[in-house]
């Protein structure tokens, strides 16, 4: 097995932004979804959580945002352990995206994306630039789309306004979490590209959970692989093609298998 501690130490110097130590997690009957769990976050890196599902990577992401609390160790946001955080005001500090995206029906795109800015109490010049500014960011015309309603959207088009919603404040850390996984490939493949130039812009750190190996490979600085509860590789994603660990080599052999049918389409 790979040591999970292996291709850290290019962040061990830099800045941190999230930390776990000694994390675990326990349900109320004593299942345990995540146990043990060590690791350093540097500022504006990408971190891709790769497994199967069930194996604990939503649940190490909630544990950022304190939509769940460590059962044992302790998680810290900016040098600030997260039970030292008010839920809002730490939640206010980190863009969230999720598959179902979630924008809200009755509110037109600039509405959606200006919520958070809003309960900032941002001035409303200040809110209308800005959604104007993420919407050209992600390559939607803000004459076209700023007073559209979500329904009136594509799905690619609602995920790029669910990114931009997580921008809004500009927030020092991103959570995303399977974002692109209900979209069709070709869509897939061109969010994928954009949001890669977004991380070359913005510098955030970014935490992004997957299962898919190929979009962990273009999109993270490092990959955490975790199975169940356990994180068993962490580093460059070089590392999973080159490790012996059985759960790594069953993932590097599907991207392998994606790269030879990219090739032979």
């Amino acid at each position: 097995m790979s040591s999970p501690s292996h291709g850290n130490r290019d962040v061990m110097d830099a800045e941190k932004s999230i930390e776990f130590h000694g994390v675990s997690f326990r349900l109320a009957d004593g299942k345990t979804l995540l146990s043990g769990l060590n690791l350093e976050i540097s500022r504006g890196e990408t971190l891709v959580l790769l497994g199967r599902s069930g194996s604990g990577k939503t649940t190490t992401m909630k544990l950022i945002n304190r939509l769940l609390d460590p059962t044992d160790g302790e998680v810290r946001v900016e040098s600030r352990s997260t039970f030292d955080w008010d839920p809002i005001q730490l939640r206010r500090r980190i863009g969230y995206v999720i598959q179902e995206i979630g924008l809200f029906p009755h509110l037109t795109v600039a509405e959606n994306i200006s919520v958070v800015p809003r309960l900032e109490g941002w001035d409303s010049e200040r809110i209308k630039d800005r959604a104007r500014e993420l919407l050209s960011m992600l390559g939607l015309d803000p004459d076209r789309f700023s007073a559209r309603y979500p329904r009136e959207l594509s799905g690619g088009q609602r995920q790029r306004i669910g990114v931009a919603r997580a921008l809004a404040a500009d927030p020092p850390v991103i959570l995303l979490d399977e974002p692109f996984g209900a979209l069709d490939p070709i869509t897939r493949r061109e969010i994928q590209c954009e949001f890669k130039d977004l991380q070359v812009r913005l510098n955030k750190t970014m935490v992004f959970v997957t299962h898919d190996v190929r979009e962990a490979f273009v999109l993270g600085t490092r990959i955490g692989l975790v199975k169940d509860g356990k994180m068993i590789l962490l580093g460059p994603p070089a590392l999973l093609l080159e490790s012996n660990d059985p759960e790594a080599r069953a993932f590097a052999q599907c991207f392998h298998e994606a790269g030879s049918a990219e090739n032979g389409a």
